[in-house]
Parts: C-alpha cells; structure tokens; sequence
C-alpha cells in the first residue's frame, strides 16, 4: 500500500468553471495520465481544502463525485485511495472463432481479424479468479434446500438490497426483491402476472419503447399481449406521444436501449404521472446503470414511486451472461402475485448460483470488479467517441453503459455494414430495434466484448469507410 502523496492542483478562479468541476477534472487527469496511481492515498479533505484555500465542502463534494465514478474507494479508518481499478487493464486477445450469423458465416484464420462491435456483452476476460474461485468454494459449503423460496435465499436478497442502496441511491429492503435468473427471466414473471389476458376481453396492450430492446417485445408478445410501439428521442421515451390503455410500460431510463438517452428528473416526474393517472405499471430495466462516466447517477424510478414500478437488474453486463442471475424489485402485494405464480411455473434461480454472488457482494469483490471495469470501459468509449466524433456522425449515449449510437443516414448503413463485415468488424444496426418501419437510422456499437485494441481497429475501418463514401 502506497503513501499519502502531494499533488499539484491550481484552480482558476477567473474561470466560469465551478471549482469543483475543476478539482473533479484535475484529479481524474491525474489519474489517467499516472501522476496518481492506485494504492496512493489522497490528502484528507480539510487538509486539500486548506492547501487550495477553497471550502471543505468543494473537496468533499469533488471526492463524492470520483467516488461514484470508481476512481476512488474508502478504507475505514485510513482515508482516500485512488481504487484498484484506475490501474491499466493488459487485455487477454480473445482468439478468433468462426462466427455464425443470419448473414452467413465469416471467416477466421491465421491472418484474420475479426472484431465484434456488436452490443449486448461484457469483457468476460477482467475476472478476479482468486475472487471467483473463492465464491464457488463458499458455494460448495452450502447445503441444497428441499424446498427453496420462490423469493431467493433471505441472505442473499439482503446483499443485493444494501447493494441497491449503495450504488443506486433505491430504498428498498429484503422483502422487496425476488432473485431471478436474469432480465428476461424478470419479464416473463411479470408479463406472467400482468399481461395474462382476461376473458371476454382484448389482448392486453403492452408498451415497448420504439426502437427498443427486442427481448422484451418478444416475451411481452409470448404471454399473449399486443405489442405498442412508444417513441423515443434522444432523451428517452416520450411521455406525451403514450396511450392511456397500456397494461404495462417497459423502459430503460437509465440508458436507453439503443439510443442511450438518460431519461431527464422532469420527464421522470411526468411519466410516473402518467403511469398514476392511467394505472399502468412501469417495468424499469435498470439497463448499464452501473457504468456511467462523467456524469451524475440519476435517481431510479423505482425509488420515486415503488407503487407503480417493478425494477428489473441483472448481472449479466456487470459480471457475465453465463452468471444467470438477476432481481426483481416490486411492492409487497405484487411480489406476492409474482412469487405465487413463480411457483406455478417451477421456476427458480439455481441455489449454488446464489449462494456464490452472495459470497462476491459479501467480500466487496464485485464491487470491486463494478469500479475497474467502470474505469476500462471508459477507455474504450472515448476511442469510439475520439475516432468517430470529429468526423461529423452524431455520436449518442456515450455518458453511460456499453453501447453508443451513431446516427447515420438511411441510405448509407447496409453498404457501410456489408463493407465492414468485409473487413472483419461486425456492426449493428439501429433498424433491427424497431418493431414497425424504422424512425432511426444508424449503428448501434457495443464496446464490452471487444479489447481496446479491437476497438480502435474497428472505428478506424468505420471512419475509412464513411470517409469513402
């Protein structure tokens, strides 16, 4: 462990910058360039707030920020560090495999190169094993139930709630939450219970916002609900353009999916209204909210009115699909409906999976991983932003998550996706997320699955291209 280390800082009191903004912009260029590595400690903030001559609150107020950011981390007792995270990743070279896809089949061999900028998947090869290992072994220890909740193991669901609380700002406790095995797992209780037609009456209207995820349009449509397409813009969803017959709004307001939108506090406001005044339940998927870069956390829906929002999560961006684990948040009487029908359907969440996140939320191991990948990804989204951005697409959603949208003209992207395929880099696109006639066009670039390296190969081959055009 590294010492307390003197920093040079000098704040611009003529600039129109608040000083916080400044100190919060010094300390991350610190951090990126090396001047403070991981392990050093960080003046207290009376003792940096004396030394800038500014008020303690400034520091504190700048410290609070870094810290949500992952940059920092507490050690009781100790002080300020700059976290583990802020050290430089050696990404593992995944190797090329052949790649199987409706369009056909793209080769790989020696001298290939095949990069994946598709979204939907996290760096699986940033894992602490000593940390991953250990949680299976405290797994293993852990008798199997003959009988297992339909809720999750009590102890688990105590973690995730404190969890939430940390990192999402949500009040909720134990009793509010249902350990699933996955967003979609999530959806299909849900829809289970809210979506189940009535007789004598029409399907049950579900909206899904448009361009949106495509999995919950299709369990949404597998219950038996007909499916509304919602508008969004580059905010999120529009609350204006709603129905007032839906059973059931799904959103992903945190960033949504695909444009990347952070949905403002005053929509927020005026969706919950809605949703009271029609009676509709909102399904927040509380999409990529645990990696945001440069900006504040924005309060969840969930924690504004639990009454009319059911919070989805999962730790298949944050950790890995092959985890199979996710929760459910809801209010009492309708996670009892849930849960009573849970057990109709014979589902659950595997006990050893539970019993193993458990053992990584218990040590702060996923915590940790949470701040280092928070860190990384940030790397790889301003390659995309710094490659592609002065070239004139709009680059959207790059404050948060593991995708950003390139807005592009209609008649540009199937060329420019064939001529990449081509030349090795896999490209969505944004016409695939609508469910009626595309509104937006343009690709949808998914940076989880793909080193830094592999990035900046891929936005290289797309400016060549677009420069072509």
């Amino acid at each position: 462990m590294r010492g307390h280390i003197d920093i040079p800082l000098a704040l611009d009191r003529s600039s129109p910058a608040p000083l916080t903004v400044q100190l919060v912009d010094l300390l991350r260029d610190a951090m990126r360039t090396g001047g403070l590595r991981a392990g050093e400690r960080l003046p207290s903030s009376r003792g940096l707030a004396a030394v800038l001559g500014v008020s303690r609150t400034v520091v504190m107020v700048a410290y609070q920020q870094l810290y949500a950011e992952g940059w920092l981390e507490g050690r009781h007792g100790s002080g300020t560090y700059v976290a583990d995270g802020a050290l430089p990743l050696d990404p593992v070279r995944r190797p090329a495999r052949p790649e199987r896809r409706p369009d056909g089949p793209v080769r790989t061999g020696a001298a290939d190169r095949v990069v994946d900028l598709r979204p939907g998947r996290p760096w699986a090869f940033a894992y602490d094993m000593a940390a991953w290992r250990r949680a299976w072994r405290a797994a293993g220890a852990v008798a199997p139930s003959d009988s297992p909740d339909p809720h999750g193991h009590p102890g688990l669901r105590e973690l995730l709630a404190e969890h939430l609380r940390r990192a999402r700002a949500v009040p909720v406790v134990a009793d509010d939450i249902m350990v699933t095995r996955g967003t979609g797992n999530g959806l299909d209780l849900i829809a289970a219970v809210l979506l189940r037609p009535r007789p004598g009456e029409s399907p049950p209207r579900a909206g899904v916002e448009e361009p949106g995820y495509r999995k919950a349009r299709s369990v949404f449509a597998a219950r038996g609900a007909e499916i509304v397409p919602c508008p969004v813009d580059e905010q999120g969803v529009i609350v204006e353009a709603l129905p007032d017959d839906l059973r059931v709004l799904y959103t992903t307001p945190a960033h949504q999916y695909p444009r990347g939108g952070r949905l403002p506090i005053p929509r927020r406001e005026r969706l919950l209204a809605w949703a009271r005044r029609t009676g509709a339940i909102l399904v927040e998927d509380d999409y990529d909210a645990e990696f945001r870069y440069d900006v504040a956390p924005l309060p969840a829906l969930y924690g504004l009115d639990p009454e009319r929002v059911v919070l989805l999560g999962t730790l298949s961006k944050s950790l890995s699909p092959d985890v199979g684990l996710g929760w459910l948040v809801a209010s009492g009487d309708l996670l009892d409906r849930i849960a009573h029908v849970r057990v109709e359907l014979t589902d659950r969440t595997p006990g050893p999976v539970q019993a193993a996140v458990a053992a990584l939320l218990e040590r702060g191991d996923l915590d940790r991983h949470l701040r280092r990948m928070r860190l990384e990804y940030a790397r790889r989204r301003a390659i995309i932003v710094e490659t592609l951005g002065p070239l004139g697409p709009l680059v959207r959603g790059d404050t948060a998550g593991l995708h950003v949208m390139v807005e592009l003209p209609a008649e540009v992207v199937p060329g420019l996706v064939e001529r990449a395929r081509r030349h090795g880099v896999l490209l969505d696109t944004a016409d695939r997320h609508h469910h009626g006639p595309p509104r937006v066009h343009g690709l949808v670039l998914g940076y989880g699955s793909a080193s830094r390296a592999d990035v900046r190969h891929g936005c290289a081959v797309i400016r060549r291209l677009l420069a072509a055009q």
